[in-house]
């Protein structure tokens, strides 16, 4: 008999083989109600016969078993369907977990859900977040692979930082030292060279001592880049594009309780950082937004134009890595902008450099040794297109997306300053 998922049991009358857990039981005096629960969904079994309702007694929940039975209608069951006359056959024995699976929400702390996160993720509402996760990857990926986009895959053992030595966490790399990686920004300028527009999704590593509801010392980042462009806008037209193939197959997902789906306005509302630095209250020199000017945009934003989006562009150079082409008006302001999303930064994107001697010069600029940079800089010498990209945080767009007060919650096994299990 093949096996059937819960969500699916076929028409009524029919015998069919289930496979799950067992999620909840309810022993009544002469019967006992046993839900399953599988990849799909749950599903009730109605048991009487005495000698299985012995045998139900003796595992606990989320013992995994096979149930056979017969297909019924029961408008008050899960999914309205039922099984009846049913066969259990126990495939694992399970002591009952800790954490109440079978309750409608997890009534737990944060630091027990992710101490048990081996089991809280099998909570029906927590896996909704995954699947959130996993159809943002699934639209990312399909919307640029549409754009013309070559997927890649680069290293995450490196000889040097991308951003700053600062943060980065160091290893033993067979007796020499190495990084974990930053981002992989050089390997995917580098190969815009090769395919023209690339994409990626991978973890990147900060060894940045933060204690906060949205910093995490490893993260998924979904990172783009395309070469042939006149400017930064057209990184930000395809970052809209991608954010609208997301948005959509977040919507076809299961979504958790409470959970609102942003719109994706057709144009980005745009201002300019010393806009931004106005807007918020903040000092003209201010090389960099707070978190607290962020939320100010993000109400401003939402009042101005009705959206949960605003980029700002024109970041000053000094804050910005070597790497980002300048303003062409005004240097000390650069072709580069942050994506704010209900209130938090979410990307970071914009122009790079293209030609050889100018990045020479950005290097020189900030007393940089070129010689450190020789495999990223030869493809510069052979020939670069104008090129730029960006890279969202996807737990921070989950996390936004589903309203959750942590980013924590927003990822399997988070890694930060505490956390290095389980």
């Amino acid at each position: 008999m093949p096996r059937s998922l819960c969500a699916d049991p076929g028409p009524t009358g029919n015998r069919i083989r289930i496979e799950g857990w067992v999620h909840r039981r309810r022993r009544l005096s002469s019967v006992t109600f046993v839900v399953i629960r599988d990849r799909s969904g749950l599903l009730q079994t109605v048991v009487t016969d005495p000698a299985t309702r012995a045998q139900l007694d003796s595992i606990g929940e989320e013992s995994v078993v096979t149930v056979i039975g017969v297909s019924a209608m029961n408008p008050q069951a899960p999914g309205g369907h039922e099984l009846v006359d049913v066969e259990f056959t126990v495939l694992s024995h399970a002591e009952t977990p800790p954490i109440a699976l079978w309750r409608p929400e997890l009534d737990v702390s944060l630091p027990v859900m992710l101490d048990h996160a081996a089991v809280s993720w099998r909570h029906p509402e927590r896996r909704k977040v995954w699947q959130v996760a996993a159809a943002s990857l699934r639209g990312f990926r399909n919307t640029l692979e549409r754009s013309g986009s070559t997927e890649i895959q680069t290293p995450k053992i490196v000889a040097g930082s991308t951003e700053s030595g600062a943060n980065t966490f160091t290893l033993d790399y067979l007796g020499q030292p190495a990084y974990l990686a930053q981002s992989p920004q050089f390997y995917k300028q580098t190969m815009v060279g090769v395919f023209e527009r690339v994409h990626e999704v991978g973890p990147v590593f900060r060894a940045e001592p933060h204690d906060t509801v949205r910093h995490l010392s490893e993260y998924v980042s979904l990172d783009a880049e395309i070469g042939f462009i006149t400017d930064h806008r057209d990184v930000l037209a395809l970052l809209r594009t991608v954010l609208a193939g997301m948005r959509e197959e977040v919507a076809a997902v299961d979504l958790p309780i409470g959970a609102v789906v942003p719109e994706i306005p057709d144009e980005i509302p745009t201002i300019h950082f010393s806009r931004a630095l106005e807007l918020a209250g903040a000092p003209d020199d201010e090389p960099d937004l707070a978190p607290e000017h962020e939320r100010k945009l993000g109400a401003w934003a939402r009042d101005e134009f009705g959206s949960d989006f605003l980029a700002v562009e024109g970041y000053p150079a000094a804050k910005r890595p070597f790497y980002t082409h300048p303003q062409p008006d005004d240097p000390r302001w650069t072709n580069s902008f942050d994506l704010l999303f209900r209130g938090l930064e979410l990307v970071t994107g914009g122009q790079r450099l293209h030609h050889y001697q100018d990045c020479l010069d950005a290097l020189d600029a900030r007393g940089e040794d070129p010689a450190g940079y020789v495999g990223y800089l030869e493809a510069f010498r052979h020939g670069m297109p104008p090129h730029g990209g960006f890279a969202i945080g996807l737990e921070r767009w989950v996390s936004r997306v589903l309203g959750l007060d942590n980013i924590r919650l927003a990822t399997l096994f988070p890694r930060d300053v505490h956390r290095l299990v389980p």
